[in-house]
């Protein structure tokens, strides 16, 4: 089953709990409590790593980040270069009430100024390989979209700041020794000693035993490391003179299970005058594009387009960006397929013997998976277990 239907069908059935505010009456009875000398470890500066930093140190709890690149955000990668609005290479989507940001920034005295927009079910929504459709049978009705911001901004503007002092970037973590009280995190050319860990690493890396632990991690966990599949994932963004596309533009993926793949107007809502398309492919459906060259990727996508739409894609051609999320080191892919067994994603997420902990958009309580505000939520669980643990 698509994880999306899944999420709907467990609604419908009252099987998802409504989402309380991130942390608040499990405060009252925290028992955990840390000094510098042994910091709870965060491995990565993703999404989930930079919540539960934030969320940690909000709670007077010590931390430490330890980043494999020379930035954080991850897989929120963005560039404000392309274009005079930001241009989210990863992350785009908010697939969430936006209410979502003020939960995530958990204090009631900063006012969130971010714009966000759902898509208008009267725009041009269309499917080739079959007929034009709704937005609502798109399963683009709950989206929103960020107005001249991505989801790295809105990081980089209320996450980041009191947090990235504690971040030691260019460390790519190789073991992770949980055996006693005292965690031992070995990285290429240090070691650092915690309290608690919790590992926010992308599948990819664990599935290519880049961190050995010792002791091992338990079989069914691991098993569930190893069964899971990660889709790979690209994106494109080609800048038009003119604008010739409707607003979203799906694709039959056949089986549906395998992948997906849209092309969308990057500029909607934007105050921009500038006309681009944006394209996302995860899975089967990004094959075509992660084996070919850059030049021979933007010539099978404006070929795509000039037949879906007369030759206008080449003629009104004016730049193009992409990024391949199977070969983003530290990363290796997008995230794991829709259609995985929720129990595996369940298992993912379990912490191990209350001193190891996992957050991120997989390892998550398995009614959720493959979203930022998936990777939010999973921090959040992963912070509430440490300060009762």
């Amino acid at each position: 089953m698509n994880r999306r239907k899944f999420i709907k069908v467990c609604r419908a059935l009252g099987i998802i709990i409504p989402l309380q505010p991130f942390l608040n009456a499990c405060t009252n009875k925290q028992i955990f409590q840390n000094d510098s000398t042994k910091p709870v470890i965060i491995i990565g500066a993703g999404a989930a790593g930079l919540v539960a930093g934030y969320l940690l140190k909000q709670q007077g709890i010590c931390i430490k980040i330890l980043e494999a690149s020379s930035n954080y955000g991850g897989r929120m990668k963005r560039t404000s270069d392309f274009s005079n609005f930001p241009i989210p290479l990863g992350a785009e989507w908010i697939h969430a009430e936006p209410k979502i940001l003020d939960e995530i920034v958990n204090d009631d005295s900063v006012d969130v100024d971010i714009d966000t927009l759902m898509y208008d079910p009267e725009n041009d929504y269309a499917l080739y390989e079959g007929e034009k459709i709704s937005i609502k049978e798109m399963e683009m009705s709950e989206d929103s979209k960020f107005v001249n911001s991505t989801w790295f901004d809105f990081f980089e503007q209320y996450i980041a700041p009191s947090i990235e002092k504690h971040i030691v970037y260019s460390s790519k973590v190789k073991s992770i020794d949980y055996s006693t009280d005292e965690v031992i995190v070995e990285t290429h050319d240090s070691t650092h000693y915690a309290s608690r860990v919790i590992v926010t690493a992308p599948i990819k890396i664990l599935q290519q035993r880049e961190i050995n632990f010792t002791p091992e991690l338990p079989k069914l966990k691991q098993d569930a490391i190893d069964k899971v599949k990660v889709w790979g994932g690209f994106k494109a963004f080609i800048e038009f003179s003119d604008k010739f596309y409707p607003a979203l533009i799906g694709f039959n993926v056949n089986p549906p299970e395998h992948g997906e793949k849209l092309y969308y107007d990057a500029a909607y809502g934007q105050n921009t005058t500038h006309h681009i398309l944006g394209l996302f492919a995860v899975g089967a459906a990004s094959i075509p594009y992660v084996d070919l060259q850059e030049d021979e990727i933007i010539k099978y996508i404006l070929d795509e387009l000039d037949a879906l739409f007369d030759g206008k894609a080449s003629t009104y051609y004016v730049k193009h960006i992409i990024q391949n999320w199977n070969t983003e080191p530290h990363i290796f892919g997008a995230y794991v397929r829709n259609n995985e067994d929720w129990r595996q994603i369940k298992k993912l997420g379990e912490s191990t013997n209350e001193r190891l902990f996992f957050a991120g958009d997989a390892y998550t309580d398995g009614q959720d998976w493959g979203s930022v505000h998936a990777a939010v939520y999973s921090a959040k669980r992963a912070v509430k277990d440490i300060l009762k643990s």
